[in-house]
């Protein structure tokens, strides 16, 4: 009896602690609301997010764990930013009263009403810098010891202003400067003398704990006496935030230069610091090592493989196994460059020294050059690009298309016909290009497909978006009116002449 008790209560020490497990992993810091109390709760808040999601939405389930993510930094901010979600196939009133018709809805709503649609990233770093842009001033006031403290404990940078009343020019300067960076970084100043000490009338960079190393200073200061003007010390702050090897990630990419040196691993600050830091600290060796020959030669950062994945794929490393780190190098020009030998910091040397020395070849992706070259529509590839659409003896129409592009297909017929008209004509070429499978110079901007751009002879570097209808025959009108010379074959109104032969 006494054995079968034990036993009993055994279970239910292990019953009951699987279930304190299960509610803490459960716990989220995104708080859901229903129609029985959103319009009294959302009111409690000053500034909110709130996304209006269905279950089966599969935009909705991406968005969750950047969601979640967004929620618990917030929620530690000071004032805090809530994020709250609706599930609309139970709460069907509040969701048709703020205009939900498709999933995800975010919108921003202060004090109780609704202040506008939210728009902005949805990956968590750019949900945190969106809401803090929202939830109040550029820069915060710190009155204590004790708020310094708080405000330096997150996981970013923070830029404070150590200004003491009688820095008034300087103040100003500030103030501009983070008006104009308030999405990127966190501002807060003091005027505070429990604050100032040697640091007073400086404006000074805070790196994270977390990126906290013994190669370079835990914080930057900028003199804002040596600068005039508010661009000068927003240069000094973004040439200081990210330090001498920084962590690149989708929402601050745009804050890093080339020529940018980028090692790709396991990044993740959250889950594994340590680990994070692993190889971060050797490259930090490796660069203030060699910190004179470096500068304002090449930076460095390091990025998720998994966040940049389809950066990789560029690169030619979609298929890295994650275990060990893999490097690029994209200069001034977008070329880019891979680290083929394994990773290594001795194999990391000697890519950092070809490339100074102009000695690696740029990385291309491309399909290979078709060997039969007949039809009128000519097929052009990364490798055949300049040979081709940068001929200086030709005019140019080139479509870049996706294999799996809908529009794409149904062009393919009229693009053929038209191609099939003109390939008699001595001065124009017809082309397409997979923009899938090979790199597109910079000088055209491909962002749907299928995309259509002139280059005229004469002037290769400015080629022109063509926006007009897709028919032959206006492709042709548009030719003939743009074309360089005269097409032989049809007037300048696209209009097909007679030639002499058949007169």
């Amino acid at each position: 009896m006494r054995d079968s008790f034990a036993g009993s209560s055994k279970m239910f020490r292990h019953v009951l602690l699987l279930g304190v497990l299960l509610r803490l992993a459960l716990a989220s810091d995104v708080l859901e609301y229903t129609d029985a109390d959103f319009d009294v709760k959302i009111a409690d808040h000053n500034v909110a997010l709130v996304e209006f999601f269905a279950p089966w939405c599969g935009h909705c389930k991406r968005l969750a764990p950047e969601y979640e993510k967004a929620a618990t930094a917030l929620k530690n901010e000071d004032p805090a930013v809530p994020l709250i979600k609706v599930d609309c196939t139970a709460n069907q009133d509040t969701c048709s009263k703020h205009g939900v018709s498709g999933y995800p809805t975010l919108k921003i709503f202060r004090n109780g009403e609704v202040a506008k649609d939210y728009s902005g990233p949805r990956e968590a770093d750019g949900i945190i810098k969106s809401m803090r842009t929202e939830s109040g001033p550029s820069s915060r006031e710190l009155k204590s010891a004790s708020d310094l403290e708080k405000f330096m404990s997150g996981s970013e940078a923070v830029v404070v202003g150590y200004l003491s009343s009688a820095a008034g020019a300087v103040k100003d300067l500030y103030h501009k400067m983070a008006d104009g960076l308030k999405e990127e970084l966190r501002f807060a100043h003091t005027a505070s003398d429990d604050i100032l000490g040697e640091l007073k009338d400086k404006i000074v960079i805070h790196r994270p704990k977390r990126l906290h190393n013994k190669f370079e200073p835990e914080h930057v200061v900028c003199d804002a006496s040596e600068t005039t003007d508010a661009a000068g010390l927003k240069q000094c702050v973004a040439e200081g935030v990210h330090g001498m090897v920084g962590h690149r990630t989708t929402a601050n990419v745009a804050n890093f230069k080339n020529p940018l040196l980028t090692v790709y691993y396991n990044v993740d600050y959250t889950k594994d610091p340590k680990g994070s830091n692993y190889w971060r600290n050797r490259i930090l060796k490796l660069v203030s090592s060699q910190a004179e020959k470096l500068r304002n030669k090449l930076n460095f950062a390091v990025s998720s493989v998994s966040e940049f994945a389809s950066e990789l794929q560029e690169y030619g490393l979609g298929d890295t196994d994650n275990k060990k780190p893999v490097a690029t190098i994209r200069d001034e020009k977008m070329r880019k460059y891979v680290m083929k030998d394994e990773f290594s910091v001795e194999n990391l040397q000697k890519f950092v020294s070809d490339y100074l020395e102009g000695a690696l070849e740029p990385y291309l992706k491309s399909e290979p050059i078709p060997e039969d070259d007949s039809s009128a529509v000519k097929v052009v590839v990364a490798k055949n690009f300049d040979q081709i659409v940068n001929n200086e003896d030709k005019d140019v129409l080139i479509e870049f298309y996706a294999p799996w592009c809908g529009h794409c297909k149904k062009l393919t017929p009229i693009y053929d016909e038209l191609a099939e008209k003109l390939k008699n004509e001595p001065e124009i070429t017809i082309a397409k290009m997979d923009a899938t499978a090979n790199d597109v110079p910079s000088t055209y901007d491909v962002r749907g497909f299928p995309t259509i751009y002139f280059a005229p002879k004469g002037d290769k570097k400015n080629p022109r978006t063509y926006n007009g209808a897709r028919e032959v025959d206006d492709f042709i009108k548009y030719l003939a009116k743009e074309s360089t010379n005269k097409l032989q074959g049809f007037d300048r109104n696209g209009k097909a002449v007679k030639n002499k032969t058949e007169l």
